[in-house]
This record gives C-alpha cells, structure tokens and sequence, in this order.
C-alpha cells in the first residue's frame, strides 16, 4: 500500500498593494508552494486559521489596512505556529520589533531572495510531515 500523499505547503502573501501582492504571488508559484494571497491581516489569519499546518510561509508587509498591521501578524503567527516561516517587508525599514524568527527584507526586494525564503519553508515544511 503507498502512503497518502501529504498536502502541498502554502505560502500566504498578504500585501495591499494589489501589483506588489500579484508580483509576489507569481514569484512565489514558481517554487513548490501553493499561493493564496490575502490584502489584510485578517483575512491571512482566517487562511492560517483554516489550513493550519499546511501553511509553511507567510510574507507580508509591514504596513497593512484594517486592525493589524505586519508586524503583529508576524507575532501572532510566530505564537501560535511556531513552525510558519515569517518574511517582513517594508520601504520604510523595521518600524515595530518583530519576533526573533522572522526576516526581514527590505523593500525592494529581490526575486532571489523571496525564492529563498520559499525554499527555506518548503524545506522546513517536510521535517515536519
């Protein structure tokens, strides 16, 4: 018998920036992530909240609308999933602290170093399978 196959990582992207978040995005299709791209904190943190251990990364930007910005994000996340790699960016530099695990890019980044991070979780994301 062949053992079941074990979900595809995902990669949130949340930016409201719609052309920075679609740019992401399709960068980040590129690698063995699935991509789902969210404007606003909340709406990454229903995602997580419904794929919970499928999530392998979150990128997202600092500054963001509604309740919670980037910053807060990366720590509710880095509390309660700790195994979620964080990506922060900004143009603005690290405004708030962010907790020790996550990265921080400046912006702009470069497609290289996104690819990274992506396969930094990817990697990380089947230790845990």
């Amino acid at each position: 018998m062949g053992r079941a196959a074990s979900p595809v990582p995902i990669a949130v992207v949340v930016e409201e920036d719609e052309a920075v978040r679609d740019f992401a995005s399709a960068i980040l299709e590129e690698t063995d992530l699935d991509v789902i791209a969210c404007e606003t904190a909340e709406d990454a943190l229903a995602v997580i909240r419904e794929h919970g251990s499928e999530v392998a990364l979150l990128f997202t930007e600092m500054s963001l609308h509604g309740g919670m910005d980037g910053a807060a994000l990366a720590r509710t996340v880095e509390r309660e999933w700790p195994d979620v790699r964080v990506v922060v960016t900004s143009d603005t530099g690290r405004a708030q602290p962010l907790p020790d695990q996550a990265v921080f890019m400046r912006k702009p980044w470069r497609p290289l170093d996104v690819l990274v991070q992506a396969e930094r979780a990817t990697v990380a994301s089947h230790g845990r399978a």
